[in-house]
């Protein structure tokens, strides 16, 4: 009896002893394992949608200040490639938070609907220069990304470009990708077929770009940009290509001179929506364009004094149309919510093709400015927008953040 409980003793210390090991083995393995080279955005455990829906708990940085070798991230663009595959672009600014000098487009990707990310894949990086202004669109027809985007020298400024003194201009290039975003062409300069002689200053975007979705002018790829000509007065306008992204033409300039960084949107009668920068110092409202020919020519409709806006980009964004699984004619919309100043984060959401936009949600009542939207799952939005945590770092960060259009009332 003695030897059999000796052994039965000597048996549980081995099994304990090697339970023990195998848990310290396991943590040691955890907590040196090489980076997977993903950067987390994983909401705190109690909030109930974060199984589900990443980025639902307010500010979630996916690109932050002093990350990766840049000083600063700005001017994002948002778009989904397939079910689970999001691709977050945005500038990486070297030298600092301004508009010039050593500016790099970088993008990140997602491969399980935004709740990891990879590190930045540098899409363009010319040295000095600037390169910059995505305006992303997929290709449904074809699978490719065709991506819009500018370029200028590092030692120019908009100042500079638009006194016609740099030395050299604002040049719009075309880079696509083949397989979702991991890997880009080289760019392809466009200047000659989009910019005329006068204007000056150019900027693609910033924000998604459109492919349309139906009637006569179906798989049409449609860009707003905006030009300051040579007499210093400027507006948006509409660019567009009938053959995936291989060639571009000048379609509907606003009319009116006064609007800058512009998005389309889809409506539900064919027509073509152009949201725009108001540069006015006192009108303080969106400007609006239709066209009813596929951005060949733009109708100004003056201001929609329900988008209250500074002078600051926004994005306009179709969600659904009635027939598609959400079955829901849905028109998305968000900016900075102020008169003056860049803060209040909000999105508005109108049923009949912006001609009312009846629900609003405020996502962030603090600093907030650029931002880009694009359709999640399940009835729920994603948004990736420019916002700072103090008034003293403005620019903190580029947050992802998924929203239920349920919350937005």
């Amino acid at each position: 009896m003695i030897l059999i409980y000796i052994n039965t003793l000597i048996n549980n210390r081995i099994q304990n002893y090697s339970i023990w090991m195998l848990l310290l083995l396991t943590s040691l393995t955890v907590s040196c394992s090489d980076d997977p080279g993903g950067s987390p955005v994983v909401d705190p455990p109690e909030d109930p949608d974060a199984l589900e829906y990443p980025g639902s708990n307010g500010l979630n940085y996916l690109f932050s200040r002093n990350q990766e070798g840049y000083a600063y991230y700005r001017i994002p663009a948002l778009l989904r490639v397939d079910e689970k595959t999001l691709l977050a672009f945005a500038e990486g600014r070297k030298e600092g938070g301004g508009d010039s000098g050593n500016i790099d487009l970088v993008v990140r990707r997602s491969e399980d609907n935004g709740f990891t990310w990879s590190k930045n894949i540098i899409i363009w990086d010319d040295g000095g220069n600037t390169c910059g202004n995505p305006s992303p669109i997929y290709d449904k027809v074809t699978g490719e990304i065709i991506l819009l985007s500018t370029w200028n020298a590092g030692e120019d400024t908009i100042s500079t470009i638009i006194r016609g003194t740099g030395v050299d201009t604002r040049r719009p290039y075309v880079i696509k990708s083949t397989d979702k975003g991991v890997t880009w062409s080289n760019p392809v300069e466009i200047t000659a077929s989009v910019k005329r002689a006068n204007w000056r200053w150019y900027a693609t975007g910033p924000g998604s770009g459109i492919q349309i979705r139906k009637g006569p002018y179906k798989d049409r790829l449609i860009v707003g940009c905006n030009f300051i000509n040579s007499d210093r007065v400027g507006s948006s306008h509409i660019i567009y290509s009938d053959d995936h992204g291989e060639n571009w033409a000048i379609g509907g300039v606003d009319p009116e001179f006064g609007s800058n960084e512009c998005e389309a949107a889809e409506l539900s009668n064919n027509d073509i929506m152009l949201n725009s920068r108001n540069g006015s110092q006192t009108e303080k409202r969106r400007r609006i364009c239709i066209s009813n020919d596929g951005g060949l020519t733009l109708q100004n409709k003056g201001l929609d004094n329900a988008l209250i806006s500074p002078r600051v980009q926004a994005s306009l964004h179709r969600y659904s149309f009635v027939g598609d699984d959400y079955d829901k004619n849905i028109l998305l919309f968000s900016n900075p919510a102020d008169l003056n100043d860049r803060k209040d984060m909000t999105i508005k959401l109108s049923e009949d093709d912006g001609d009312t936009w009846t629900r609003s949600l405020r996502l962030n009542g603090g600093f907030a400015a650029y931002s880009d939207l694009e359709n999640y799952q399940n009835g729920h939005v994603a948004i990736l927008y420019e916002a700072g945590d103090t008034p003293a770092d403005r620019y903190q960060g580029i947050s992802f953040e998924t929203i239920s259009l349920d919350k937005i009332d």
